[in-house]
């Protein structure tokens, strides 16, 4: 036996181990660049299934999405296959339309708004003279019948789903005289009440122009005074310096005279004498632009001096045609009320002076705003006139400095007594026009500064002061107020403007 072995049957192993010695003792290759691996699959795993689950009309985005009944659930067989799915005609899905929660706002506002909507009359849940809610949104008096392109009309529907508020059902209104002080103005003394009320937070005025309360003789033609009800009453809980410190008292204050005011009663009514003429009141809404700024763009600055000017002018009264005349202080008071811009705010009044700069009218502005011509109320006004005894029904009436026939109407409305007009001419408008000056002096032209009447037009209490307001922008704004919203004027610059 031969010891010699035959390994011709592992050449092939040799050959493949001589295959791998050469690679293993080869010279090193170069290192592959470092990147990042792959975070996704190389295929889809969503895509395969939506393949394998469903068929080849469901691709990826349709895959138990919700355009038609749940894929694969026994209930919907064959829904997944468009030519076999014919739908739940008994349970059809409900087409949703989307439909507003909140009322568009016109509507809103007109709900919130019975009586055309005042600035100074928002609706308050609270009760109190001393107590204001919450400002609630200015109101706008809207129509909801929208002109159609054909000359018909068509009447905006509400969708049942939409919530439209109740206006709530509003208390009377109650106004409550807060402090008085005494203030002297380049036309005399005056007294100025502070009063709050229970439709809205705004702290309204009256400038009471009374001097014969400062004097401590009474005379037999004397005027009865002009004293606010809610301010002489005993606050609960209150001392007598409290009193006098809010103002209730009589008399000029001072270090030594300090005499607090009797509470009022049925029995403490003045008589009236009818000698007397009715005392002079204004209506006067803030201006920030014409009183502190001095803007010549309205004459509402202009207005407040003249009318607090008007109303000091001493009184002559005769007892009988052949007596000797007897002159009293004026008298009378200006209700001021703290709504800018005729009710829209002095943010929006900013905004339509840049609209009238681009040629609008004062009217098209605020309309342009979504905003009435005029959105001022006189609820208020009408109930500080009340608290301070002007123009009750069986009282001697009032006699109102104003153009606007509006306002008469409104505080007839609140029951007062208006017993005469007075208009308010510009000084402007009477320096163009000397002729009407030599009109004789009438209570119904009591507002006209005659040649030689002893007044400084120097002085007033505003920015304007005693002086007149002119210029191009006032004209066009009086003409507005004359052609658009009745305000009774002459138009002499009519032929100017034309």
């Amino acid at each position: 036996m031969s010891c010699a072995t035959d390994h011709s049957h592992f050449a092939p192993y040799e050959q493949s181990d001589a295959a791998l010695l050469d690679v293993l003792t080869a010279s090193a290759k170069p290192t592959p660049k470092a990147v990042f691996v792959r975070r996704d699959a190389a295929l889809d795993p969503l895509l395969i299934a939506a393949a394998a689950a469903s068929g080849p009309q469901v691709t990826r985005n349709h895959y138990h999405h919700d355009f038609f009944p749940g894929v694969m659930m026994p209930k919907h067989e064959g829904s997944y296959d468009w030519t076999k799915f014919t739908g739940d005609e008994k349970s059809q899905r409900k087409r949703l339309t989307y439909v507003s929660r909140q009322a568009p706002r016109r509507q809103r506002l007109r709900d919130l708004a019975p009586d055309h909507g005042k600035e100074n009359n928002p609706y308050d849940g609270e009760q109190g003279p001393t107590k204001s809610s919450d400002f609630l949104a200015k109101k706008r008096h809207l129509s909801l019948v929208t002109p159609n392109h054909d000359g018909t009309q068509r009447t905006t529907v509400l969708s049942p789903s939409v919530s439209v508020p109740i206006a709530p059902t509003l208390p009377p209104i109650e106004v409550k005289c807060m402090a008085r002080t005494r203030i002297p103005t380049p036309h005399g003394p005056a007294f100025l009440h502070l009063y709050h009320n229970n439709r809205d937070t705004k702290e309204h005025l009256a400038i009471v122009i009374d001097p014969a309360q400062l004097s401590d003789s009474s005379s037999p033609t004397a005027a009865p005074p002009i004293r606010s009800r809610t301010l002489d009453a005993i606050w609960e809980g209150e001392t007598e310096m409290d009193r006098i410190t809010r103002g209730a008292y009589v008399g000029r204050l001072s270090a030594t005279s300090q005499r607090v005011s009797e509470p009022p009663s049925a029995s403490s009514k003045h008589e009236y004498n009818p000698t007397i003429p009715s005392p002079l009141i204004r209506i006067h809404s803030e201006c920030f632009t014409g009183e502190t700024v001095g803007s010549m763009r309205c004459d509402c600055g202009e207005q407040l001096d003249e009318a607090i000017r008007q109303i000091s002018l001493p009184i002559t009264i005769r007892s009988s045609p052949h007596s000797r005349p007897n002159v009293i202080p004026g008298r009378g008071a200006v209700v001021y009320l703290r709504q800018e811009g005729r009710g829209i705010g002095l943010l929006s009044k900013i905004r339509a002076y840049n609209l009238q700069d681009l040629g609008h009218d004062t009217v098209t502005a605020n309309l342009m705003l979504g905003h009435q011509a005029d959105e001022r109320g006189y609820e208020i006004a009408g109930a500080i006139l009340r608290d301070l005894g002007l123009g009750e029904t069986d009282s001697e009436g009032v006699r109102v400095l104003t153009n606007n026939p509006d306002k008469v109407e409104a505080l007839q409305k609140e029951g007062l007594r208006v017993v005469e007009r007075i208009p308010m001419i510009p000084r402007s408008w009477q320096q163009r026009h000397p002729e009407f000056l030599n009109k004789p002096m009438t209570e119904s032209n009591v507002g006209i500064v005659h040649p030689g009447e002893e007044f400084d037009m120097n002085t007033g209490v505003t920015m304007i002061g005693g002086k007149a307001v002119y210029g191009n922008d006032l004209d066009k704004y009086l003409r507005t107020k004359v052609v658009k919203m009745g305000h009774i004027l002459p138009l002499w610059m009519e032929e100017e403007l034309s």
